[in-house]
Parts: C-alpha cells; sequence; structure tokens
C-alpha cells in the first residue's frame, strides 16, 4: 500500500505547516542566521534603516551573492553593547 501514510499526511492541518515554515531559522553550528524581515521585525525598524545600519557599520552582517544574512548573536551582542542602564534616583 504505497498511499498509506497519505492518512497521516491529510489530517495535517495545512496552517499549522505554514507557521511552522514562517517561523523556521536555519542552525548552522550552532548559530541562528535572520533574514533582513527577521531582524526588521526584531527591531522594529524598517528595511532602509536595516540598510543604513549595514552601511554605517552598526550591525555586522554576511553577504553571499544578493542574499544577505545577519547571525542572531550578532544582533544579540550589539543590543547588548547598547545597553542604556537608567539608575533609579533615591530621594
Amino acid at each position: 500500500m504505497p498511499f498509506g501514510n497519505i492518512a497521516f499526511f491529510s489530517g495535517i492541518n495545512n496552517h499549522r505547516i505554514e507557521s511552522i515554515l514562517k517561523n523556521y531559522r536555519p542552525v548552522m553550528n550552532g548559530e541562528i542566521y535572520l533574514s533582513g524581515e527577521d531582524v526588521c521585525k526584531l527591531l522594529h525598524i524598517s528595511k532602509r534603516t536595516l540598510q543604513q545600519y549595514r552601511d554605517d557599520n552598526i550591525l555586522p552582517y554576511i553577504q553571499i551573492g544578493g542574499k544577505i544574512i545577519y547571525k542572531e548573536s550578532d544582533i544579540l551582542t550589539i543590543l547588548e553593547q547598547n545597553y542604556i542602564s537608567h539608575k533609579a534616583v533615591l530621594p
């Protein structure tokens, strides 16, 4: 019965599959890589601002051909390095 697994797959909700694929982040050597769209969503910035951050060497990136990706750890490091802590003023 070559089509025995079809019943299993037909029971999977297409919406759930799309959700999984939409939120999938490739991992290579333990590092998570993000697309420009992912970084824009994470930082709440526009594509143009992201480009300006690249141009100003604010965010490190990897470019292979026309594809640009970002290491999640690099983004987190930049955020931590630029964190400004406001000390509470005691009366």
